[in-house]
């Protein structure tokens, strides 16, 4: 017997909740995610609380791939809710414009890192108060930098497509894409999906779905699923009709 539509959803109406939850709670979280506070608590020699959560999300991705991005991550949160408003698919093949952010920004770290004489103690709270990112005591400049961020996932969700700025602009994603790639090279097992690649009869479901605008009816075609891109929200487990595709935990196929 099928499955009812209202439980393929279910879980998808989940995620984007949480995803919401954590879009509003950005305010409180947005220094464990912030790229200049890494840079800032390097010079002092302390270890933020966002070089702690970045990495930590190198050594999730050995086990959990992108799923932080695809459940949890707060930019994603606004990105998915404003495909009320643009739902085109984004273009994959300009998405290492990311690492044009991502690898100078990351060469700064280590340039502090090293000329302050490296890391001597970790501050999980560091620069927060009493663990909130953003309050009256922040002063004025962390909100226009907060601003300026919300500004720059407004411009690429409404210009580049699906989560555009997950595409474009995220200094987040690489460390998972690098802890992923790790865990493939050493064939570690992890979450992941696979697929029944007979049973696909090609309407695309999937693809039209995909929050990551991947091809992702090609992957099944090829019975390959993993791909750098891909976030794990199950999106396409749960639209596609004939149940192809599901959540799988193993090492990674050949």
């Amino acid at each position: 017997m099928s499955t009812p539509v209202s439980h393929l959803h279910r879980r998808q109406n989940v995620r984007r909740a949480i995803l919401i939850v954590s879009f509003l709670l950005f305010p409180v979280t947005f220094y464990y995610l912030s790229p200049y506070l890494i840079i800032m608590g390097a010079g002092e020699r302390t270890a933020s609380g966002s070089m702690v959560v970045f990495g930590m999300m190198i050594l999730t991705a050995l086990v959990l791939g992108r799923l932080f991005c695809g459940w949890v991550c707060p930019a994603g949160g606004l990105g998915e809710a404003l495909f009320t408003v643009q739902n085109r698919r984004a273009n994959n093949r300009l998405n290492w414009t990311r690492w044009l952010v991502w690898v100078p920004w990351m060469a700064i770290v280590i340039l502090v890192t090293l000329t302050a004489g490296g890391i001597r103690h970790v501050d999980v709270l560091y620069q927060t108060d009493r663990g909130v990112s953003l309050t009256t005591a922040s002063g004025m400049g962390p909100y226009i930098i907060f601003y300026a961020v919300l500004a720059l996932l407004f411009v690429l969700s409404l210009t580049a497509g699906r989560r555009g700025f997950c595409h474009h602009a995220c200094w987040m994603a690489p460390f998972m894409m690098i802890g992923r790639q790790l865990r493939n090279v050493l064939r570690l097992p992890a979450v992941q999906l696979s697929a029944d690649t007979p049973a696909c009869v090609a309407c695309r479901s999937c693809t039209a779905a995909c929050p990551m605008s991947l091809p992702v009816q090609e992957m099944v075609q090829q019975h390959h699923m993993e791909n750098s891109e891909c976030i794990l929200c199950g999106t396409c487990v749960d639209v596609c009709p004939h149940h192809v595709i599901r959540y799988d935990f193993g090492k990674p196929e050949l």
